[in-house]
């Protein structure tokens, strides 16, 4: 099983990034897909996620409206757009792959996000 994040960087205020993860050697589309981020000194927090087989999303209060995730179940990617960004999204960003049943999930090695000015 593989997930790697790629897109991260050092952005200015109010800029946009987009983080990807390209997913190999399991069932990408049965997957629940999520992004989450720790910052230092401070828990991994789940900021984006598919929680359903719909494709419904969950957003953390402190990204809606600025972060957007999709899916791609034919190139078994997922992204994160993340735009008006502030120095507070600083932080690793990893990619998660939840079993549908929950028995299990996979994380990626992550990327860095420093928003700065």
């Amino acid at each position: 099983v593989r997930l790697v994040e790629s897109g991260g960087g050092l952005v200015q205020p109010g800029g946009s990034l987009r983080l990807s993860c390209a997913a190999s050697r399991f069932t990408f589309s049965s997957y629940l897909m999520s992004w989450y981020r720790q910052a230092p000194g401070k828990e991994r927090e789940r900021v984006a996620a598919f929680i359903s087989a719909g494709g419904n999303t969950n957003y953390a209060d402190s990204v809606k409206g600025r972060f957007t995730i999709s899916r791609d179940n034919a190139k078994n990617t997922v992204d994160l757009q993340m735009n008006n960004l502030k120095p507070d999204d600083t932080a690793v960003y990893y990619c998660k792959a939840d079993h549908p049943l929950g028995l299990y999930a996979y994380w990626g090695q992550g990327t860095q996000v420093t928003v700065s000015s």
